[in-house]
């Protein structure tokens, strides 16, 4: 079965939409047949996440660094919940366990692996499909400051054709579905 990697918020104290969308989503992966493949946590937009796969009866894979668990934030409702020591191992496990990408609104944790994906991305390390779900426009502002970086020349534009942008639950399987590897301009790293 295919696993799909989810990056989103831990907090309880957003807006309950951001609750109602990550619960569609766990709903549609198990739905789809997907294995969620998250943080481990039972709180937040991780939480509903991983409750809407489970009560679909989806399997849950958790990844939770051992501090986190300390203090009792683990779903222990998961099929799978893998400890580990650091947030950095957490990371690379998430990335060697999924198929897809997925990030939901977040905050510093979720815009910090969903940069070092896209990053693996644009360097030709990772071929996977890269979701952006821009729920309500919440990712309009990063969305932007991308053209700029690739206005000021940071980035080549071929960055653009290693993500994808969903701006409803609905949207989002079917650009996993359709995804389309896009190389990038290699001759970009080369030194000139």
């Amino acid at each position: 079965m295919p696993s799909l990697c989810v990056y989103c918020a831990s907090s309880d104290r957003l807006d309950p939409k951001y609750h109602t969308a990550a619960m569609q989503v766990g709903a549609e992966i198990s739905r789809r047949g997907w294995v969620l493949v998250y943080g481990g946590g039972k709180t937040g937009l991780m939480g509903a996440v991983a409750r809407g796969a489970k009560d679909g009866g989806g399997r849950v894979v958790g990844v939770i660094p051992e501090f986190m668990k300390v203090r009792e934030l683990a779903f222990d409702e998961a099929d799978e919940l893998v400890s580990v020591l650091t947030m950095r191992e957490r990371k690379m496990l998430m990335e060697t366990r999924a198929d897809a990408f997925l990030a939901l609104p977040g905050g510093w944790g979720t815009l910090e692996e969903l940069l070092e994906i896209l990053t693996l991305a644009h360097l030709e390390v990772l071929h996977k499909p890269v979701i952006i779900f821009n729920q309500d426009g919440y990712y309009d502002d990063l969305l932007r400051f991308t053209e700029k970086i690739i206005t000021e020349k940071f980035m080549h534009a071929t960055i653009r054709g290693k993500y994808a942008v969903a701006r409803t639950v609905g949207e989002i399987f079917p650009l996993i579905e359709g995804w389309t590897h896009q190389p990038g301009d290699t001759k970009w790293f080369e030194t000139r």
